[in-house]
């Protein structure tokens, strides 16, 4: 099977068949994921929460998108793999914004970028685009603008919504993330646009679905958003195997004879 490329993604808009996507931020998780059968994975600047630590994405860099995305783009050989473009890049000059994007694709073997926003970005995706850069959009909520929204919030400006999705669409985003929209809202955009919608707390009728790979593990610690279903309790059996090993070790049963040269 031959990797997924972004017009067979946007080919995919309105199929019975819903595209799957999920983040990967490492080699050995990106490549478990392709293997499983996903149509794209996503290095979302969502590490500077979930590998980081960070209380937002702000803090991530382009070199640190870079650092993680190489490894990913070594891992997957079959789906898409889309890189995003980190806090402040969705506000450059058009000029900066390729350079930015065309590292990425250079530098990691990914095949797109993602940026964050709509009609206010609209130009910078066209310019992205031109450039030879297949960009995916962003609309809804927007964490890069978190303080500019205030805070992490459902949003419901329908008008301002489906403006934001149409200007990307016809800017030539080949797809776009929904997130956090009201179900109908969601809906409406998905019928508006003629590019593959992608949902995250944006209800059943996008074209496709995306979530945090540790949100689907299990492995999230704290606060979990109600639109997350999480399918395995990988969190829970870290901790288990971590405790088994400790007692194994302190107890002298760890090495045995089998685990040991002579």
């Amino acid at each position: 099977m031959t990797q997924i490329t972004a017009p067979q993604f946007t080919a995919r808009k309105g199929a019975a068949e819903k595209l799957v996507v999920l983040t990967a931020y490492d080699y050995t998780t990106a490549q478990l994921i392709d293997e499983a059968g996903v149509d794209a994975i996503l290095i979302g600047d969502s590490l500077g929460m979930v590998v980081q630590g960070r209380g937002s994405t702000l803090g991530v860099t382009l070199d640190q998108m870079i650092y993680h995305a190489e490894m990913v783009g070594r891992a997957v050989t079959k789906a898409l793999t889309v890189v995003d473009l980190p806090f402040p890049i969705n506000h450059y000059d058009t000029g900066a914004a390729i350079d930015a994007a065309a590292r990425i694709l250079k530098e990691t073997g990914c095949q797109s970028v993602k940026l964050e926003g709509g009609e206010a970005q609209a130009d910078t995706i066209h310019a992205l685009v031109t450039a030879g850069i297949p960009v995916m959009a962003h609309v809804g909520l927007r964490p890069q603008s978190v303080h500019q929204l205030g805070g992490y919030k459902v949003q419901r400006d329908e008008q301002r919504l489906l403006a934001d999705a149409r200007a990307a669409s016809e800017a030539g985003a080949y797809g776009m993330v929904i997130e956090c929209v009201p179900s109908e809202i969601a809906k409406s955009i998905t019928a508006a646009v003629p590019i593959p919608t992608i949902g995250i707390g944006a209800g059943p009728d996008c074209d496709g679905q995306v979530l945090v790979i540790h949100d689907v593990l299990g492995m999230t610690t704290g606060y979990v958003p109600r639109f997350v279903r999480s399918y395995a309790k990988v969190g829970e059996t870290i901790k288990e195997a971590t405790a088994a090993f400790a007692k194994d070790v302190r107890g002298g049963e760890f090495p045995g004879p089998g685990e040991a040269f002579k």
